[in-house]
């Protein structure tokens, strides 16, 4: 991975754009095409997603590549079982809406990734986390997030599926049982591109306007 030798340079106008209409073309992705991604990119985007800030500098997130078919079914079979039992904790009112929804991506995408947290790690030797041990889990999200837009940039989509058993999970990749499951990313090239979110699209919640801030005097 080349990084910029340059330091302490503004970046200017129209890059800020260009940032601007990155974050606002970050969309959660159902649906993919089914071409494989060129070799190395996944890892290319974990090098890029490391470069995320921590707690302590204790870098914690694991990022885990599930290429093996028998592994994807099993978690595609966990996916479903969550599902089910989600719908029927949806009020009377809601069945029929979530069960309109496409909630995952699990047999278009041709790349899963699962992110986890090691709290475990002797990195960082604690700084930052003795009042907040959270903040473990804090530092592997901005991660997935910067691997999301780093992957966005590149005009590759991401799905994060969080209707899953983390136990079960956990069993399925064969991970240290200390590791937190965050959620598991599919990955790939997407059918579409908008800048309204499906959910929002498919009537499930719109997003509202940005909270005030406030301000205490």
């Amino acid at each position: 991975m080349n990084i910029p030798a340059a330091l302490g340079a503004d970046f200017d106008e129209p890059f800020q754009a260009q940032l601007l209409n990155l974050f606002s073309q970050r969309r959660d992705v159902r649906q993919f095409k089914r071409d494989g991604l060129p070799a190395g990119t996944i890892e290319r985007l974990i090098q890029v997603a490391s470069l995320a800030p921590s707690v302590g500098l204790s870098e914690p997130w694991r990022f885990v590549i599930v290429r093996d078919k028998h592994r994807r079914a099993a978690i595609h079979a966990c996916f479903t079982l969550e599902n089910a039992r989600a719908l029927e904790a949806q009020s009377p009112d809601r069945v029929e809406a979530y069960a309109r929804l496409k909630l995952e991506g699990l047999t278009e995408a041709p790349e899963h990734v699962a992110v986890f947290a090691d709290r475990t790690t002797g990195q960082g030797h604690g700084l930052g986390r003795h009042t907040m041990p959270q903040m473990i889990e804090y530092s592997a999200v901005m991660a997935a997030h910067t691997f999301w837009l780093a992957a966005r940039a590149e005009g590759i989509g991401v799905g994060w599926i969080s209707i899953l058993d983390p136990q079960r999970v956990t069993q399925i990749l064969d991970v240290p049982p200390e590791w937190t499951f965050l959620g598991y990313l599919c990955v790939g090239y997407p059918v579409a591109q908008s800048r309204t979110p499906k959910l929002e699209q498919d009537g499930w919640e719109r997003r509202r306007a940005a909270v005030t801030t406030i301000m205490l005097r």
